[in-house]
């Protein structure tokens, strides 16, 4: 069986990194995880303190659409973390993949692990 796995990056506003980080882990990631959104891994990247990812890991690319339209369009998320986050991100990029449930897990045992690279 393959999953859908999304990647997406983030390019912040300058000196706000560990705000997002902050956002993140505390309010939009147990968001997510109320929604049923499965994210492998959310965090700043290695190379630039500017720059944020999140990984996120789907069933199907239906799935991903249905999911993510009923989360963005929720009062969770519009009258939540929204727009604190909104304010923080200049551009994001999102790429999706298809990847064997093999694949997912190793990479989600790697972000459990720690490590990064």
């Amino acid at each position: 069986m393959s999953r859908f796995v999304e990647f997406r990056s983030y390019n912040l506003r300058p000196g706000s990194g560990q705000a997002l980080h902050t956002l993140v882990t505390q309010k939009s990631l147990p968001l997510l995880h109320k929604w049923n959104i499965d994210v492998i891994a959310a965090g700043p990247s290695l190379h630039d303190q500017d720059s944020y990812f999140l990984i996120r890991v789907y069933d199907s690319l239906d799935q991903r659409q249905e999911t993510e339209d009923e989360f963005y369009g929720s009062a969770d998320w519009r009258q939540g973390p929204r727009e604190a986050i909104m304010a923080l991100i200049e551009s994001y990029t999102t790429v999706v993949v298809e990847l064997s449930e093999e694949s997912v897990a190793a990479l989600r045992a790697s972000f459990a692990s720690g490590h990064r690279g």
